[in-house]
């Protein structure tokens, strides 16, 4: 295995081993596992855990949840399982899986994922895992949009974190494989400027209407936002509005 960096998550409530080069966490995990609306009991698939960070911190935000992260890269699922075992979750592991091939078998209350998404203006990195996990083919947003509703049960949640650029194309998968209740998270680097992410939740079945929220900005001029931090520092849940 590559050499890997000790950290924390959370402010230090969560240990968390990554691999020293190729692609590192940043705050996606910890923003996506803060939209999921799991409770104790609850069966979570996350796709493309690489580490398992965001799995992590929704395991420490709600005890008792059960969870399989589905990671393609072997190296990454070790890692991941490590962490697991390290943090002393024993209904979490990370199994060897193709995200867009997953089991057509409705067993997971939410699923949650930051797929890869093509952008053909961007340029692919020269490091192979950092390229795997930000850039991908046209239909490959799609593809894992099949699968993961797939595997819902009905009136479980997806929730995913991308590039602001494509709310259109995420919220078109997610109707066409009947889900509902589309909310749309803006993910303002700072108040006034244009959101660069998005989170985007929907619900398998759901009829309701779709909403745009309020939004959150990560940053203000101090710093990290008191909002942001009370999230990427504390644990807490984005609440969906």
């Amino acid at each position: 295995m590559s050499e890997t960096t000790e950290g924390t998550l959370l402010g230090g409530r969560v240990k968390y081993r990554q691999f020293a080069k190729g692609h590192r966490s940043g705050f996606e995990p910890v923003l996506l596992a803060a939209a999921v609306p799991a409770k104790p009991g609850d069966h979570v698939l996350e796709a493309g855990c690489g580490a398992g960070a965001a799995l992590l911190c929704l395991a420490h935000r709600v005890p008792g949840i059960s969870g399989i992260g589905a990671e393609i890269d072997s190296d990454l699922v070790d890692l991941a399982n490590e962490n697991f075992r390290n943090n002393g979750l024993h209904g979490v592991y990370a199994e060897k899986s193709d995200a867009t091939r997953l089991p057509k078998n409705p067993v997971f209350d939410h699923v949650m994922a930051n797929p890869p998404w093509h952008n053909a203006a961007s340029t692919n990195s020269p490091d192979l895992s950092r390229a795997l996990a930000h850039h991908a083919g046209p239909e490959v947003l799609a593809a894992w949009t099949t699968s993961l509703v797939r595997s819902l049960k009905p009136r479980g949640t997806i929730t995913l974190i991308l590039p602001a650029a494509a709310f259109a194309e995420s919220a078109a998968c997610l109707q066409t494989h009947g889900c509902g209740g589309i909310s749309l998270l803006p993910l303002w680097p700072r108040a006034g400027q244009p959101a660069k992410q998005i989170i985007i939740f929907a619900t398998r079945g759901a009829k309701s209407e779709n909403k745009i929220l309020a939004g959150l900005s990560l940053h203000d001029k101090s710093g990290i936002s008191p909002e942001a931090d009370a999230i990427l520092r504390d644990g807490k849940s984005l609440t969906w509005i």
